[in-house]
Order: structure tokens, then sequence, then C-alpha cells
């Protein structure tokens, strides 16, 4: 064999070779730039692809990015948690409508055509998914007035916990008891709600406490001042302050008021408080009130009166020295 004929055998490979890739590429190219019919021709298979890997990478990049925002903000102490939460939050959002933007251009549909589709379902299916539009609406109300905070210590109703994340449509609440409540944003927006860490993170503290009648006052506001001393998480400034608040029926009614600037532990400081009150009061020979009631008996006939007061001495004898039972009564006694 010449060497002429060896050098075409080595070299003829690679431009077959080369010839057969290209076919494949062309193959390929034909089969992404397909038109798909259902889209009038105007959209191809790889534009589906793209918009569809636009989609994924927009939401897992707006979840890793909002992430890493939120770690940053925090290594700042004096940007206010809530307020870290709502921008980590409002960068997601942002970023999940603009990736979904490029995805609809990528399936070349007009967006005046999305805002008219839109305007027709809100009329059509609005009263089955108003309550769930109201939550969304009220979802972002939250975020940007920020009424309630992440960490803020909130009573909606019956309910009391601490604010965890709102969510676009819910808000996550966690009591003492580490029961999560999922609270419709609506709620939070058109209902009476008391956040103890608005503004100023001090709360104060009522606490109730009657005492008999013939008690000393002033023994008794600075038995209530010295429970009140040094207990944990309560604030000197304001002290703690006693207030007289009525003559009962038969009672003295008191109210010692304590601050704290921990709302999530108001049950347990009343518990403190209450243990050191008893105590004291015990100590101080300081009474409870209980309740008692005097009957005054006018024109009573006389046969009634000596009636009665021949029944105790028959009492006594039957064996009910006090004279307890009922003219006429029988006492059952055990064998």
């Amino acid at each position: 064999m010449s060497s002429l004929s060896i050098i075409n055998s080595r070299l003829l490979p690679g431009p077959l070779f080369l010839q057969d890739g290209g076919g494949i590429l062309r193959r390929i190219w034909f089969y992404i730039s397909y038109p798909l019919p259902f889209f009038n021709d105007r959209v191809s298979v790889g534009r589906v692809v793209i918009g569809i890997a636009v989609i994924f990478l927009t939401l897992s990049l707006a979840g890793r990015f909002s992430s890493l925002l939120d770690r940053r903000l925090a290594k700042r102490q004096h940007i206010d948690p809530g307020l870290r939460y709502t921008i980590a939050r409002l960068v997601r959002y942002l970023f999940v409508i603009v990736g979904v933007l490029i995805a609809l251009k990528q399936f070349s549909i007009d967006l005046t055509s999305i805002a008219v589709l839109f305007t027709a379902l809100s009329v059509g299916i609005g009263f089955g998914l108003q309550y769930i539009a109201a939550d969304i609406v009220s979802g972002f109300i939250l975020l940007f007035e920020r009424p309630v905070r992440v960490g803020d210590r909130i009573t909606i109703g019956e309910d009391e916990g601490d604010v965890q994340a709102i969510n676009l449509r819910t808000t996550l609440v966690m009591t003492n008891d580490r029961v999560a409540i999922i609270v419709p944003n609506s709620r939070l927006v058109s209902q009476r709600v008391i956040n103890w860490s608005y503004g100023d993170p001090r709360a104060r503290i009522p606490i109730p406490i009657s005492v008999a009648v013939n008690s000393d006052v002033n023994l008794v506001s600075e038995t209530l001042l010295l429970a009140a001393k040094d207990v944990d998480l309560i604030l000197t400034d304001p002290a703690p302050k006693v207030q007289f608040l009525k003559f009962g029926d038969y009672s003295l009614d008191f109210r010692l008021l304590v601050w704290t600037r921990h709302p999530s532990r108001h049950p347990q400081i009343k518990s403190d408080i209450n243990y050191r009150i008893e105590r004291l009061f015990r100590e101080r020979r300081i009474e409870i009130p209980y309740p008692t009631h005097e009957f005054l008996l006018k024109n009573v006939d006389d046969a009634v009166v000596r009636s009665a007061l021949n029944a105790e001495p028959k009492a006594a004898q039957d064996g009910d020295p006090a004279g307890n039972s009922i003219p006429g009564e029988k006492i059952p006694r055990d064998n």
C-alpha cells in the first residue's frame, strides 16, 4: 500500500465524523426550533424548555438570595429583626415576579392579554377566591405597613403568642405552649389585635388583690410593694405602684402595677409575685376576705323565737351541741 493511501485512510474518518456530528446538531436544532401548534406556531420546544428552566432557576435563586440577604442584615445589630424579615421577603417576591415575566416572554404571551384574562377571572370566580385574595393583599399590607412584625408578641381573640413568620397568605404565631397557630393575614388587618411589642416594648402587668375589710391599708400597700421588689424581669423605672380601687361588699380591693420588657413572661411574673404576696400576707397576718352575709330579722313572732331557743338544748342532748339541727329534724347517728 502506498504512503498516500495510508495517509488518506487515516485522515478520512475525521471529516466523516465531523459531517455526522454536524448532521446530529442540525437535527437537534430542528427539533428544538420546531413550532408548537397550540401556541400559534410562535413558540418552539426550545423556548418552552428555556421558560421552564427560568422558572425553576428563579425560585432557587430567590430562596438562596433572600436567605443570604437575611444573614447579612442579621450581622448589623441596628437593623430591627422585623424590618430584616420584611426586606428579605420583598426581595424574594421581586425575584419570583421578574422570573415569571421572563418565562412568559419565552412563551410569547402578551402581558396585556394576561391582564385581561385575570380581570375576567376575577369577575367570574371572584366570589370563590375573595377570601384568598384578601389574605394575599393583607400579607403585603403587613409587610409594608408593619403593624405586626416577626418577633412581636400579639393577642388576637383568645390566642396569644409570638409572631414567627409572615407568609403570603397566613401568619404563624407560636404560643407559650409551643402550639403553632395559623392566622389568615386578613384577620390581622381587619380585626382588633393587641401588639405587646409595638413601639415601646415596656408592658404593664396589673395584679388585683383583695384583703379583709379590717386590714390596715398602709400595711397592705407596703406589703404589696415589697412583694414586687427584686423580682426577675420587673423594671424599676417605672417603679411598681399600688392603687386602692374600691370598698367591696366584703373586701378592700387593691391593684399592684408592675412593668416589664418581656411580654411573653407575663404569666410567670404574675405567678412569682403572687407567691411572694401569699407568703408576706401570712407573715404579717393580713387576711384574705371570704364572702359573708348578715341577716336582720324584724317583727318575728315570739313563738318562733321560743321554739328556736328550746331547740338548742334539745339538739345538745341529741348529740348536736352546736344547736345546728332544725327543730323537729332527726339527726342520723352512726352505729
